[in-house]
């Protein structure tokens, strides 16, 4: 336990000095590793240490995808990268079987776009770091409502097959924490910014901040599953006792695209 609170304390220091530097380029950079991290994990999963020639293709792909405002590309890198992940499986293909090869492509098509929403979010204009501190929120304080709701009131398993600890109560309490938060901290956001309220859309914003309970669910089962079918516990020790990357990260992969949609939509102010 006091590894995990320790890690925990690094992780909300380097967090919180990421935000705070947010109009520099050390967003960008924190963004791309994360998401470089991810990926790693993902091939990792599947045996891509065996494979090195597509870790090395997967690692370029994310460094030319978040470099491309900053050497002005007027391309998506990810032709080349396709084109070259299946040069490459020519050389292994019989000994690597078609459908790793099929996942590392998958996660590769997903996991760079759904991070940079990250940065989409936060280069909205002067609320961005309050909508991406929302989404980030809604991804991790919904996981902290479900886990107390279901310590206390959890009997009901929701689905003991892929995750044994969660309960049908527990995601109740996930959905309801979000709900209250997200309202609690949009008014937060206009007592302290008094001189440029926002005019919150409150049944949009509170019914967002449920589903994102909902879709943050999604992220961590899915991850789940992928663990299991691939006989692992933890995708990588980076925060030790919290796992790796995308043990943290696998449901901001998808209530992070999710919040960049519906306040597109004008569903949050």
């Amino acid at each position: 336990m006091a590894v995990r609170i320790i890690s925990a304390a690094v992780a909300i220091v380097l967090a919180v000095g990421i935000l705070f530097l947010h109009n520099t380029v050390v967003l960008d950079i924190a963004v791309a590793l994360i998401a470089a991290g991810m990926l790693l994990e993902l091939y990792y999963a599947v045996n891509g240490k065996k494979y090195r020639p597509f870790l090395w293709l997967g690692m370029l792909y994310v460094l030319a995808y978040f470099a491309q405002p900053y050497l002005h590309l007027d391309y998506n890198p990810l032709y080349f990268y396709v084109l070259l992940m299946f040069a490459v499986y020519l050389k292994f293909y019989s000994v690597m079987h078609f459908r790793d090869l099929f996942f590392m492509l998958a996660v590769t098509l997903l996991i760079p776009p759904a991070m940079n929403t990250i940065l989409v979010m936060d280069n909205t204009g002067k609320h961005g770091l309050f909508l991406l501190i929302l989404a980030l929120c809604g991804a991790w304080l919904a996981d902290s409502g479900a886990y107390f709701a279901g310590t206390f009131f959890g009997k009901h398993k929701l689905c003991p097959l892929i995750s044994p600890k969660k309960t049908v109560e527990g995601l109740v309490g996930g959905i309801v924490t979000n709900a209250v938060l997200f309202a609690v901290i949009a008014l937060a956001y206009n007592k302290i910014f008094a001189e440029s309220k926002l005019d919150f859309n409150w049944p949009g914003l509170i019914l967002s901040g449920m589903l994102c309970a909902l879709i943050g669910l999604v992220g961590d089962l899915s991850a789940s599953v992928v663990k299991r079918k691939c006989g692992i516990k933890d995708y990588g020790n980076i925060m030790p006792g919290h796992g790796g990357f995308m043990d943290r990260f696998d449901s901001v992969l998808f209530v992070a695209p999710f919040m960049a949609y519906v306040y597109r939509l004008g569903f949050l102010f």
